[in-house]
């Protein structure tokens, strides 16, 4: 009985053949130099965790995506709404104020409530305190909303920081405070290199 021949595959294009002992193992160097995120010089521990936050964020973000979905909004447009219904009080918040609660920038955030308003789920209204500024808050559209997607909300947020402590969630809080802040001195230093290229 005849057996067929295997075909033979192409030879891979630009693979050089491997010599045993030939080759010198390359070490890359640190990408960072702070003692405090080193371990023995090495920074293989500060890269995965970089990795690992990265993959938490992405997770968050979708978290926040969903939310928005739920009521028909982008991420941004939720949080925008959330953060109101937290912080408007009897007589609304200010722009000011909800910008640094959610941590967005004011030009933004004064974006979203236009989008917002449209929708009908907020509600612009003149500060009596200070005629330079306005004072948003949830319309009855708004607050309907808010206790609609609460519950998932709950489930969600119940997953999100299951067997986490209080000592470990105050860590991350301050860790984050200070890392935040950090980010904006990394973000001009990217600017200024930036700068350095296209001279």
């Amino acid at each position: 009985m005849a057996t067929r021949q295997a075909a033979k595959r192409p030879a891979a294009r630009n693979v050089r053949p491997n010599k045993p002992g030939k080759a010198k193992a390359f070490t890359s160097p640190a990408t960072v130099t702070l003692p405090a995120v080193l371990v023995g010089g090495n920074d293989t521990a500060f890269r995965e965790t970089i990795y690992l936050m990265a993959l938490a964020f992405d997770r968050l973000h979708s978290c926040r995506e969903a939310f928005g979905r739920a009521l028909s909004l982008t991420a941004s447009q939720f949080i925008v709404l959330i953060g109101t219904a937290h912080r408007q009080g009897q007589e609304g918040v200010t722009i000011r104020a909800l910008a640094d609660h959610t941590q967005l920038a004011a030009t933004h955030v004064t974006t979203e409530v236009g989008r917002l308003i449209d929708k009908g789920l907020l509600v612009k209204e003149a500060n009596s305190r200070d005629r330079r500024s306005v004072l948003v808050r949830l319309s009855p559209h708004g607050e309907a909303a808010i206790r609609d997607v609460n519950p998932l909300l709950r489930r969600v947020n119940d997953r999100l920081f299951q067997n986490v402590t209080r000592a470990e969630f105050d860590v991350v809080s301050r860790f984050f405070a200070k890392f935040a802040h950090n980010g904006e001195e990394a973000l001009f230093e990217l600017r200024r290199a930036g700068r350095e290229r296209t001279n």
